[in-house]
């Protein structure tokens, strides 16, 4: 292609052409007419017969430039949280890790790199709008427990992608609906676990069990179709009766938690009473030996000291006879009040004996109390 020279000597090669963009078309169809010319170089000049020559050594460093433009479409590079799927004409070759690779460029080999770190969510029987407002969806959190209810469960579902070859092969349309797999397998799942449990349980107690079986099922249901995807959490969000029967179930709650007060109550009263009369029987108990013991003790000492006695009474009837008496009678008047008077006190006045001897002996009297004649009405020394 020759430059146009104009009248003001310009060397521009457009000046007076049209500027709009080439056709390629139009270019390629240059390029095979100048290849077809054997009479021509590839620059449009003649060569003679060194042009074919020229013409091949272009053409080869042409195609080389090319072949290694295409072979450096295969330089890629897995991030630290993706992995590298290598497919060979649709046929997986081999798994990745992170940093740069190589692969036969496209058509031959192609990459995929899903993210195997993220951690996704699906949501059962609810669904979270833009404006964090929840709107139930009764379709996906309605079922039917073991005991013939029914329930109002929503359920929040997270997972990672653990295998991303085994992901993007065994799960339908992965890149167009990636939780579809995991929404199926939580709906069976939650479904299945509910109807074999009851629906106290489900209200009450039986949470955290529910949701550990749950995680467990769908996970086997995953492994068991090698979706490559792994269950990290189970969270049930809202268990409620159905809205049509919710005031009555608030009743049977009401009812059973006052049941579980009146019960706690009586057990604590148990609690207190039952220890108390455990203390009080044990104390009888141990004070009843007491006695028993002392009053065994005592009879034997008695029994010995008896037979004792009896031994010295067969040596010496007569002095153990007065010994006896005479002890006998010492703790008799130990404790009793007596009363010594003089024969020659009858001459001169009455002797008079109190009668309440246990009241002077009370107010701690023990002299005899003597009295005039005059002072008991008696004159001459007679009684009257």
């Amino acid at each position: 292609m020759s430059w146009k020279n104009d009248d003001t000597g310009s060397n521009d090669p457009w000046n007076g052409r049209d500027t709009r963009p080439p056709d390629l078309e139009q270019i390629f169809q240059d390029i095979r007419n100048r290849f077809g010319q054997g009479n021509r170089s590839f620059f449009g000049r003649s060569s003679g017969g060194g042009g074919g020559v020229n013409q091949r050594k272009a053409l080869t460093t042409m195609l080389l430039v090319l072949f290694l433009l295409w072979m450096a479409t295969g330089i890629y590079v897995v991030k630290p949280y993706e992995q590298g799927i290598v497919v060979r004409f649709g046929r997986w070759v081999e798994t990745t890790g992170a940093g740069p690779h190589f692969h036969l460029p496209y058509p031959i080999e192609t990459v995929y790199k899903p993210n195997v770190t993220q951690v996704q969510s699906i949501e059962i029987g609810y669904r979270t709008r833009d404006d964090r407002a929840m709107v139930d969806v009764p379709a996906e959190s309605l079922m039917l427990t073991g005991d013939e209810n029914i329930i109002d469960i929503d359920l929040a579902v997270q997972y990672i992608v653990k295998d991303g070859a085994a992901y993007l092969f065994n799960v339908r349309d992965p890149a167009t609906n990636p939780q579809q797999v995991v929404r199926n397998a939580s709906e069976s799942a939650i479904r299945m676990v509910v109807g074999r449990n009851n629906i106290d349980e489900a209200l009450t107690s039986g949470k955290d069990k529910i949701q550990q079986l749950t995680k467990e099922m769908i996970s086997q249901i995953l492994n068991d179709y090698g979706s490559g995807i792994l269950i990290t959490a189970v969270q049930m969000q809202q268990v409620a009766p159905p809205k049509e029967v919710v005031h009555a179930f608030k009743d049977v709650a009401s009812a059973r938690e006052d049941r579980v007060r009146s019960v706690n109550e009586a057990q604590g009263y148990a609690s207190d009473i039952l220890p108390r009369a455990r203390g009080d029987a044990a104390r009888i108990l141990q004070e009843a030996e007491a006695f028993k013991a002392s009053r065994v003790a005592r009879a034997e000492g008695d029994s010995k000291r008896f037979m004792a006695l009896l031994q010295e009474y067969q040596k010496a009837r007569d002095i153990t006879r007065s010994r006896l008496y005479l002890e006998t009678m010492e703790n008799v008047l130990a404790t009793t009040r007596k009363l010594v008077i003089d024969p020659r006190a009858g001459h001169s006045m009455l002797p008079y004996l109190p009668m309440n001897l246990e009241g002077g002996m009370r107010h701690g009297n023990t002299a005899p109390v003597r009295k005039s004649p005059a002072e008991v009405g008696v004159s001459g020394g007679t009684t009257p």
